[in-house]
């Protein structure tokens, strides 16, 4: 991972199915990889992650919708604690995976 980059977890519970496909285009687009149904992980560059949560922001309801943003550096993550399923097999690629290895 570069200085200019942290790892991201981007989780949501969003009631819309529109807003929703949003969001998950948003993630996407910012090159985050699908883990769970609402939860993202990835790498983005310090400048990116404004523009990303500006941009979901726009896309939800704030009364009724959360989405919860957390970017953390590596020697953070290699701190995090997986118990049970890690992550949906069907959803996540390799790099993923390898994050957790």
């Amino acid at each position: 991972m570069k200085s200019d980059e942290s790892l991201t977890w981007i989780l949501y519970d969003i009631s819309n199915d529109k807003s929703r496909r949003h969001v998950v285009k948003s993630c996407k687009e910012a090159g985050l990889y699908r883990v769970q149904k609402s939860v993202f992980l990835g790498t983005v560059k310090h400048n990116r992650l404004d523009e990303l949560s500006m941009r979901i922001e726009d896309q939800i309801d704030e009364e009724t919708d959360s989405v919860y943003i957390f970017p953390m550096c590596a020697m953070d993550f290699r701190k995090v604690i997986l118990q049970g399923q890690a992550f949906d097999e069907k959803l996540v690629t390799d790099d993923v995976r390898s994050m957790f290895l």
